[in-house]
């Protein structure tokens, strides 16, 4: 058995081997590469020689013969002195370049000279074409045998690339710009990519025939699913990171009828070093199919208006919620406090945060909003100066089910959190709203509804210096204060912020149709003409931020959503994109519509007229007209049936305090309407332009 000090000495003597053999390697190559120098020095000056006198030896005149003669040793010994200087001798010639050809010339503008000194001055003249002739051809030999290596290097890369063209799957690159020139060349040169570039795509009809790094330009995004076919396509790889979003999105739309594997070059703005590489494509995700530009934000106002305030966060650990942290923390807020029910998700946000801003003060609280005296403490404690309430129960079908505990969650815990900022001297207050409360059809719409109409009265009646006519909040253990003592004092705005559905958020439908798809299907969709209006969650809490910042209260901003999306395209683009064919692939079932869905969601009640901002995506709605104490007794009273659990008045309290809510039927409601056809118009006559335009019959 050997020691371990055996084993030790065995490894230092098996390390020491393999230096030494590297180092014999690299130094016989440097000495192979000196002698080669000193034979091309003496060659190339006498075939300059040769070449004047007509090549003929013969006619060589003796006197020059004698000062080669004498001149070629010391010259050769120049030459290698001189490459020494220039590393000519240090480099990887596998990998050799410009970089090396210009030390080569280098060395050659340094010779040229030192040999005209030591003919003229020393050894005797010689013809002016001894030098030129000769210099130009010791050049020539000194390349060759720098660049021998590298051509024999990338010959045998272009013999394997060509055994392995057959396994390797065959790329279409769309747009031939400088863009896709660079990710072409890093297909081409990566040893460890299995993939081979057939043919690209271009909508510059003055690059057609041409070629691109010898692969060919054919047509145009009209021949896409031509080619694809022809050249029997695996993966579309979209280069274009300069086009529009709608641009991108009308050229995906093609691509997805393939069945290809599609990957795209983000937006210019996205690449963060300037310089597009085959390692920055990523996957086409369904926001590259929404076509929506990116929303862009003041980001000097937010940060203004966040720096050094204390926020809290409602809802912190839930999809907007946490997304409102996120951006929250990079405008370096005096204190974040995120504030959530559920302890998994409030601890995941912590966790990242810490971890991304360390220097932010960030408290982590555990507690739910239906807790009037904990809301209330809350505030009593860390004095938030700005809220983002995002605490909410948001699924339709679930509320429809337990009215009284979307009423518990969303208006009581909207009232309990406004009061307690209200008397405890927050400056603002922002409510997170739907586009379901706008018409509502569904129990959830009411209620937040209810929520809208609950800080627009709060707003009211503090700019009425009526802030003791706001009753405190009613909890499980009663009345825990009173606004009477506040009175005049109070100077928060309020405000509410409606947008529709986020994507990827917890429990929507794309998280939903991508975990039926990697089940094999079926996915399900409750109808095919249903429609939604899209946003990321980024998107959305930047918007929200910054609607906050331009509150002066009372508004409910209405984000814009863009163009209202079908949710059954929606579901059909998804399988595409995983590569597979929607009703041949993965099943698509329809179920009906759920207990209080609409077909459709308005932004806007039709009573409500609609302001400019300066963002272009938020605009501001004339709020309604309420009678503030009947409204906020009726509150009340709704509040207290909840609680009680009385389903039967809860309904009836809802739909007497919100006049526009309409209670769908058993199934949902199946009314198209007016706002439908329109949106249904619109989308089709998007789906038209879209297609006429990429002249596909």
């Amino acid at each position: 058995m050997k020691s371990g000090y055996g084993k030790n000495t065995e490894k230092k003597n098996i390390g020491f081997k393999a230096m030494l053999a590297d180092f014999i390697r690299l130094h016989t190559i440097d000495a192979l590469l000196t002698v080669y120098d000193l034979g091309v020095a003496f060659l190339s000056f006498f075939l300059a020689l040769w070449f004047r006198f007509d090549c003929r030896i013969s006619e060589l005149p003796a006197v020059y013969m004698e000062n080669w003669l004498r001149i070629a040793p010391i010259y050769g010994v120049l030459t290698v002195a001189v490459h020494c200087i220039m590393r000519l001798y240090q480099s990887i010639w596998r990998f050799a370049g410009l970089a090396e050809l210009k030390r080569i010339l280098g060395a050659a503008a340094i010779l040229f000279p030192l040999h005209l000194g030591l003919c003229f001055g020393i050894f005797g003249a010689m013809p002016i074409s001894y030098f030129v002739v000769g210099s130009f051809i010791q050049i020539i030999l000194v390349c060759c045998s720098r660049f021998f290596y590298r051509f024999v290097a990338v010959r045998k890369l272009e013999q394997m690339k060509r055994a392995q063209d057959i396994r390797s799957s065959r790329v279409m690159l769309i747009g031939a710009g400088s863009a896709g020139q660079a990710i072409l060349r890093d297909i081409s040169n990566a040893e460890d990519v299995n993939e081979i570039v057939c043919v690209i795509i271009d909508d510059d009809k003055k690059k057609h025939g041409r070629y691109l790094e010898g692969v060919p330009i054919a047509g145009g995004r009209e021949d896409i699913l031509f080619y694809a076919e022809k050249y029997k396509i695996e993966k579309i790889y979209l280069t274009m990171p300069e086009a529009s979003a709608e641009e991108r999105r009308d050229i995906l739309d093609i691509c997805k009828e393939t069945g290809c594997e599609l990957k795209s070059l983000p937006g210019i703005a996205d690449i963060v070093s300037g310089k597009p590489s085959a390692s920055a494509m990523r996957d086409v995700d369904i926001e590259d199919l929404l076509g929506r530009e990116t929303v862009s934000v003041d980001t000097d106002l937010i940060s203004s208006f966040i720096l050094g305030k204390v926020i809290l966060v409602t809802g912190g650990g839930g999809s907007i919620g946490s997304e409102l942290c996120r951006q929250i923390a990079k405008h370096h807020p005096r204190m974040l406090i995120v504030f959530d029910i559920y302890e998994n998700n409030a601890h995941s946000i912590g966790l990242e945060l810490r971890d991304k801003y360390p220097e932010l003060e960030l408290v982590v609280l555990i507690g739910s909003v239906r807790d009037a005296g904990r809301i209330h403490r809350v505030f009593e404690k860390y004095k938030p100066e700005v809220v983002y309430h995002a605490a909410a129960h948001k699924h339709v079908p679930l509320m429809e089910d337990s009215p009284c505990e979307s009423i518990k969650n969303n208006v009581a815990g909207t009232y309990n959190t406004a009061y307690a900022a209200m008397v405890n001297g927050c400056k603002r207050f922002v409510l997170i709203s739907t586009d379901k409360a706008v018409n509502p059809t569904n129990v959830m719409g009411a209620s937040k509804r209810l929520c809208e109409m609950t800080v627009q009265s709060f707003d009211k009646l503090l700019g009425m210096g009526r802030a003791d006519k706001i009753a405190p909040p009613q909890a499980d253990h009663g009345v825990y204060t009173s606004a009477s003592s506040v009175g005049k004092c109070c100077a928060t705005e309020f405000v509410a912020v409606r947008f529709g559905n986020v994507l990827g958020s917890n429990g929507s439908v794309v998280p939903r149709f991508k975990e039926q798809i990697a089940r094999g299907g079926p996915v399900t969709v409750t109808h095919p003409d249903v429609i939604r209006y899209f946003m990321t969650i980024p998107e959305a809490a930047n918007l929200v931020l910054q609607a906050g910042a331009y509150a002066e209260g009372g508004e409910i901003f209405v984000l814009d959503m863009g163009a209202p999306v079908k949710i059954d395209t929606l579901a059909r683009n998804l399988i595409r994109l995983s590569g597979l064919r929607p009703d041949v692939d993965i099943k698509i079932s329809y179920t009906g519509l759920r207990p209080g869905e609409k077909l459709y969601e308005e932004k806007l009640m039709s009573e409500e007229g609609l302001k400019t901002t300066p963002n272009k995506l938020i605009h501001v709605a004339s709020p309604l007209e309420l009678d503030l104490e009947s409204f906020l007794g009726l509150l009340g009273e709704l509040i207290g049936a909840a609680f009680a659990d009385d389903e039967k008045r809860t309904l009836e309290l809802v739909a007497e305090a919100v006049d526009t809510y309409h209670p769908a039927g058993e199934h949902g409601s199946e009314l198209k309407g007016e706002v439908y056809d329109r949106q249904l118009g619109e989308m089709r006559k998007r789906d038209s332009r879209r297609i006429s335009s990429s002249d596909l019959h």
